[in-house]
């Protein structure tokens, strides 16, 4: 009988030198990428990343959302945002909202700050002055990340 606690995967350390790096974006929607545990390693439920996002710029932009089951389009999803600036007294912005805007926020975030999407697009963006750091944890059902732009900002992927 597998106990509702245990883990199929194993516990184990995740060393710097095994963390895939990535730039995304271009301009004022540069970001860097850390993969810290992608759906091509295993893991039961989490996928985990860091994103620094320089002064100025935009992350998780194009705005996109994933919050239905609906493979090999989208995945459900539920996500935090853990907020670190640099220096700390600054600040961001993060919008969380759906397409018929039955949920629409927008915060400033500060440093120490915590965000969760429960559902809808989600963008943030860096104060001038202030570089921005978040770790994103994910969950859901199936441990897979695909993505749906809001078609309003589609189009900013072929500017």
């Amino acid at each position: 009988m597998r106990r509702p606690w245990a883990w199929q995967s194993r516990p184990r350390l995740i060393a710097p030198d095994n963390i895939k790096q990535s730039t995304r974006g271009q301009g004022t929607n540069t970001r860097h990428v850390h993969d810290i545990l992608p759906e091509t390693e295993p893991a039961d439920s989490l996928l985990v990343v860091e994103v620094f996002t320089p002064a100025g710029n935009w992350s998780s932009y194009p705005p996109h959302k994933h919050d239905v089951d609906n493979l090999p389009h989208e995945t459900l999803l539920e996500e935090t945002y853990y907020h670190r600036i640099n220096p700390a007294q600054g600040f961001a912005f993060q919008r969380v909202y759906t397409d018929d805007r039955s949920l629409d926020e927008t915060m400033a975030v500060e440093n120490g700050c915590c965000v969760l999407v429960p559902k809808g697009y989600h963008p943030v963006g860096a104060a001038h002055g202030y570089s921005l750091y978040y770790l994103n944890v994910m969950a859901g059902p199936k441990r897979a990340w695909k993505f749906h732009n809001d078609p309003d900002h589609e189009w900013l992927m072929n500017a």
